[in-house]
């Protein structure tokens, strides 16, 4: 056997070298994994959500351009890739997490649409409010505020949250529009709301043949699974001419000159005019960032078997601390808030334990820029089948679950079922929020309660009250 391929890589004391190095910052052998596994674990996170890099600037360039809409696509582009790298890079060195992050869908609609459409604020004014929204973070996590909310959701609701991810994943994958290369299994109904697809869609009919090639890698236990599902799907659906083929591998990148420290001269644009709606606007991407990084930080951290018995998340600082830095550096680099990714779960299935699937995934990030047109083929019916076999392995934490407890099985059960349904990791962690308190006080166990999730509750509260008043 390779010794790379051993659980404990690391050469006898006496044997220096750079992998010995690297394995022991990283604690290869306290997390029993190598580089082979790291490795793997990375490019696989790397390829379900590398959609990101063609998405993010897709969404953005409705609201950021100079003349004409998509006229700064492609320094979106390595703006994106720019700031998951770094964000990423952040995370792997000094948290020692798998955990990827990226410009966050729904972050990103929301600031093209709501925000710089829809309220009329110059996108460099609302870049701005990244920026502010970012410096908030890293002072928030400073205090320590972010480490205290994740130690104040109760167990229950955390392993109910990573089923809860599991679910999500797998109805975005196979909810994608089969027109632009997505699954189409699950669509939209008129009368049922959603329903199954049209099977005579060649993307749904690769889709459904996707999960089938992963569902057998993964059975037989092949390592790599995963990524092995990806790229075979994908190679059989440009070979069928399902999905359009690379129209090229290399292209040189464009630096973005136009979005550089854009956020930071926006700032001097806010007016008595527009300064509510910037800081309304600030507080929207503050609230959502905190709860959706901190929904995924308990998922993924329970997945991955890194939360303690007390509900802890070890280095649960430095985790929040690079995604405070991954949405200031973003906003500077010119795109939305940064923030942690679900897809990180994919890594984490396939062995991923320690930064160095970051380091991974952030040379992949880099690396990216290089080779766009490439990326961009990957149609999103090849990427599906391994999100949905993610969600199989996150349903599995309902067994930790005490189903037979009202004051753990209702709060967990529509904190699973409003995540996916709502479209938002923390919508769905607000309602088990609010809940599990309320239901320990019916029970007449309010004492077993903290002041923290009382705290939460109230705060998820008013947020909703706030929702239903404001047109």
């Amino acid at each position: 056997m390779n010794p790379d391929d051993r659980p404990n890589p690391i050469p006898p004391q006496g044997n220096p070298g750079f992998r010995v190095a690297v394995a022991r910052f990283f604690k290869f052998q306290e997390h029993q994994t190598n580089f082979r596994t790291e490795i793997i674990a990375g490019v696989t996170t790397f390829m379900t959500m590398a959609y990101i890099l063609a998405v993010n600037p897709g969404i953005l360039s409705n609201a950021i351009f100079l003349e004409n809409s998509g006229d700064l696509f492609g320094e979106l582009v390595i703006a994106t890739a720019l700031s998951s790298a770094i964000a990423t890079l952040v995370m792997a060195v000094t948290a020692n997490y798998p955990f990827a992050l990226a410009p966050g869908m729904g972050l990103n609609a929301f600031f093209a649409f709501s925000v710089v459409i829809g309220l009329g604020i110059e996108w460099r004014v609302a870049l701005g409010a990244i920026f502010i929204e970012g410096i908030l973070f890293i002072l928030l996590t400073l205090s320590q505020v972010r480490n205290k909310i994740i130690q104040g959701i109760p167990e229950c609701l955390k392993q109910a949250t990573a089923a809860g991810i599991g679910f999500f994943l797998a109805y975005i994958a196979l909810s994608g529009d089969p027109a632009t290369g997505g699954a189409g299994i699950i669509v939209a109904n008129p009368v049922t709301i959603t329903g199954l697809g049209n099977f005579q869609e060649p993307a749904t009919l690769m889709a459904i043949a996707g999960i089938v090639i992963t569902s057998a890698a993964v059975a037989r236990r092949i390592t790599g699974a995963l990524l092995w599902g990806i790229l075979a799907t994908a190679i059989l659906g440009w070979i069928l001419g399902i999905a359009p083929s690379p129209q090229g591998i290399v292209a040189f990148p464009e630096f973005p000159t136009h979005l550089f420290g854009q956020a930071i001269g926006g700032l001097a644009g806010i007016r008595a005019s527009n300064l509510w709606d910037f800081i309304a606007v600030t507080f929207v991407f503050l609230f959502v960032d905190l709860f959706d990084t901190i929904g995924t930080l308990a998922g993924v951290g329970v997945q991955g078997g890194y939360i303690r018995e007390n509900g802890e998340l070890p280095r649960a600082t430095e985790a929040l601390m690079a995604d405070a830095i991954g949405t200031t550096a973003g906003a500077i680099l010119g795109t939305s808030t940064v923030t942690t990714y679900i897809e990180s779960a994919a890594g984490v299935a396939e062995g991923g334990r320690t930064g160095f699937t970051g380091v991974t995934i952030a040379l992949c990030f880099v690396l990216s820029i290089f080779f766009i047109p490439l990326l961009q083929a990957v149609p999103g019916f090849a990427t599906a089948p391994a999100l949905v076999m993610v969600g199989v392995l996150m349903a599995g934490n309902v067994r930790r679950i005490r189903w037979d407890d009202p004051a753990e099985s209702i709060p967990s059960f529509l904190t699973i079922l409003v995540m996916p349904l709502s479209f938002s990791i923390a919508e769905g962690l607000a309602v088990g929020a609010i809940a599990y308190p309320l239901i320990k006080t019916f029970q007449g166990k309010a004492r077993d309660t903290d002041l923290t999730q009382w705290i939460l509750a109230g705060i998820f509260v008013l947020r909703f009250v706030y929702m239903a008043v404001t047109p």
